[in-house]
């Protein structure tokens, strides 16, 4: 028998394994790469998209600033929804993409992060100083008195007030609220601030809605301090995300996108690569020896 006959077989090639996800290897192993997930990123935890693979056809809009803020119907609308999809979405944790994005940053191979996100899962991974570019679920604001408090202590306010309600069926929407039918929100109770009875508004930027200047500023201060931008799971059909990858682009900086689908930033992009998140960005993080 030949020695070639009792040499040991390769190892089988993962199935994540391509010129492109080797590109995103190099372009990693630069270091000083800034991320900016979407909600691509989180549909892996069970969180519904928009406009992904998950999302692209889902029915509904969100609400808007304009109609939260204008009418105490829309008030009642948006928190029954919401005090309903509340436990599946607070339940949610990290998945395989937020732990290798964690990773890439304590190796050094990521410097910041930013996220369209408002589930906090970035943070739940151990990315305590991620940018929420939209906030952040866990927290509630006083539109009257600014006060901000825990979206918890605003649960349990909600289900006092509501008892029973949460009996209730109802499919899990993205941002964390649920669909319900008319009469079935017709009977919910508002809490107010518990400091001046005002407005309660969870502490995330709706649509209709800016975010705020020196958020962006520092976002901006980020991306111009980096080597790269790397865009996860981001259609980018918002321009608060966009303007970042418009950004990079005028300053010559390479852009790559993992998204499953198209996106708005494609003719800006080096690369693109069109692959599930978790184990994409996992291989990732093993060809670059951080797993």
């Amino acid at each position: 028998m030949d020695a070639s006959e009792t040499t040991a077989p390769e190892a089988p090639e993962s199935p994540f394994s391509s010129a492109g996800l080797a590109e995103l290897v190099r372009l990693l192993d630069r270091r000083g790469a800034v991320v900016l997930s979407g909600a691509g990123l989180s549909t892996e935890s069970g969180i519904p998209d928009y406009r992904g693979a998950t999302g692209r056809h889902r029915a509904g809009t969100p609400m808007t600033y304009q109609e939260f803020t204008g009418s105490e119907a829309a008030r009642r609308r948006y928190w029954a929804r919401s005090h309903t999809g509340w436990p599946a979405f607070a339940r949610a944790r990290p998945n395989a993409g937020h732990r290798a994005v964690e990773r890439l940053r304590t190796s050094g191979h990521v410097t910041a992060v930013i996220t369209q996100n408002v589930d906090g899962l970035h943070r739940a991974a151990g990315t305590r100083e991620a940018v929420e570019l939209h906030g952040g679920l866990h927290r509630v604001i006083c539109l009257d008195c600014r006060r901000t408090s825990s979206r918890a202590e605003l649960d349990q306010r909600l289900d006092e007030l509501n008892q029973g309600f949460r009996h209730l069926e109802a499919e899990l929407r993205p941002d964390g609220d649920a669909q319900l039918a008319p009469e079935q929100v017709a009977g919910f109770r508002v809490a107010p601030c518990a400091d001046c009875g005002g407005v309660l508004k969870p502490d995330v930027v709706f649509f209709g809605e800016n975010v705020p200047v020196p958020r962006v500023e520092h976002c901006y201060e980020l991306v111009d301090a980096a080597r790269s931008l790397v865009v996860l799971g981001s259609s980018l059909t918002v321009l608060s995300g966009l303007r970042f990858v418009r950004r990079a682009a005028r300053a010559n900086l390479p852009v790559a996108i993992v998204n499953q689908g198209p996106t708005r930033a494609d003719n800006l992009a080096a690369l693109h690569l069109d692959l599930p998140l978790g184990p994409a960005m996992t291989e990732a993080t093993r060809l670059l020896h951080t797993a």
